[in-house]
């Protein structure tokens, strides 16, 4: 696996590997490696002769009041978990290579952005979609592969994509869970004692959704609150039994 920090070098192995005619496939992650970013990992290299894996944590998408500092970091980790996994090229520049001078000219996310996260966080996605512009420039890749989980990001990403005439590809892979069906997080090392219980809430919610829509095609003629009620009466099921749902 190719290590490399400097945006030039990556733009030169990136450059030599599409004149050999080999397809790339991209993977931008802020590192802490779990097994959803190595799923998509094993996405990419299903439809790319190379993959590129990116760590940066981007200071750009953080607010002056967020974790920047305590984002969880482990390089040795995830160099280690990459090169398993079989990245071609492990790419990992700091703040001073990506960011030589104050950005004065950021992507602009629009009214996409001013909902749902982004409604909590202002500027959070001018952020991302600087940072990932940034890569798709360096990367030039033909492939990049996004989760699902952060499903805001990933549309903003393919409008960003589709706008400004990249010319590449981006995949939406399937949010990858934990048995009792939180979806898996770098962020999840905060969550402990009844904060990683309380966390469960949404995915429960949302398989209720689920399994209540279900319940509505098998009973077209039943109202959607009886079968509501009797779902939740009859059908909770128990954590233990929780799977990863389809979302």
């Amino acid at each position: 696996m190719h290590e490399l920090t400097s945006p030039k070098e990556m733009r030169a192995w990136s450059r030599a590997e599409r004149a050999r005619g080999r397809r790339l496939g991209f993977v931008p992650t802020m590192g802490f490696l779990h097994e959803g970013h190595l799923q998509l990992v094993d996405r990419a290299k299903q439809r790319a002769d190379r993959v590129v894996l990116s760590i940066f944590v981007n200071p750009l998408q953080f607010g002056p009041t967020e974790d920047l500092a305590q984002y969880p970091r482990d390089l040795e980790r995830d160099r280690r978990l990459a090169a398993e996994r079989g990245v071609d090229c492990l790419f990992v520049p700091d703040t001073s290579a990506m960011y030589p001078t104050e950005p004065l000219v950021r992507v602009n996310p629009g009214p996409m952005a001013d909902t749902l996260e982004g409604a909590a966080r202002p500027g959070h996605f001018a952020g991302v979609l600087t940072v990932v512009a940034k890569l798709f420039h360096l990367v030039e890749p033909d492939l990049a592969v996004f989760g699902r989980k952060d499903f805001q990001q990933a549309m903003l990403v393919r409008r960003l994509a589709a706008d400004l005439d990249f010319g590449l590809e981006i995949d939406v892979a399937p949010t990858v869970r934990e048995l009792d069906g939180l979806a898996l997080s770098s962020r999840n090392t905060y969550l402990k004692g009844d904060d990683r219980r309380a966390a469960l809430a949404l995915s429960r919610a949302l398989r209720a959704v689920e399994q209540a829509a279900a319940c509505r095609r098998s009973r077209p003629r039943a109202s959607a609150r009886s079968i509501w009620r009797s779902w939740t009466s009859r059908c909770v099921p128990s954590p233990a039994s929780t799977r990863a749902p389809w979302w």
